[in-house]
């Protein structure tokens, strides 16, 4: 491909990043070359976004039903799974599933509460929803 037919699409990250391609220059040599996204890429993107949305969406709408707790709301809007969160608040996995229910949400110790909180990086009143706005979310 030729420097001067590198996509310049946009896309919802085009203030954000560049990808480098390597293009034929006009000498003929490949040289580096920034593009802002191409449609391909665009539209997969948009995809995936809104995946992400629908699941955050699902998510809130569990815990609104009283099916999970605002740990699960937490990690799909914060775009982690349990292995990330696991990692940051060094609990066990299937201890972040227990965490998950309302029932044992309820009664998890402040400092278990702190470690979800800081790593979510809200309050303690927004972690345990005690203001939960619906439409705001």
């Amino acid at each position: 491909m030729n420097k001067k037919d590198i996509p310049q699409d946009h896309s919802a990250l085009v203030n954000y990043i560049r990808e480098l391609c390597y293009a034929v220059g006009e000498n003929g040599n490949y040289e580096t070359a920034n593009s802002t996204g191409w449609e391909v890429k665009t539209n997969a993107l948009d995809v995936a976004w809104k995946d992400i949305e629908t699941r955050i969406i699902a998510a809130k709408d569990k815990v609104l039903r009283g099916e999970a707790s605002p740990v699960l709301f937490y990690m799909e809007l914060r775009l982690m799974d349990m292995k990330i969160l696991s990692g940051y608040t060094g609990f066990w996995q299937w201890t972040i599933k227990r965490h998950m229910k309302p029932e044992v949400f309820k009664k998890l110790s402040e400092a278990k509460l702190k470690k979800y909180a800081d790593v979510f990086e809200v309050s303690m009143k927004e972690l345990k929803m005690e203001h939960f706005n619906a439409d705001r979310l």
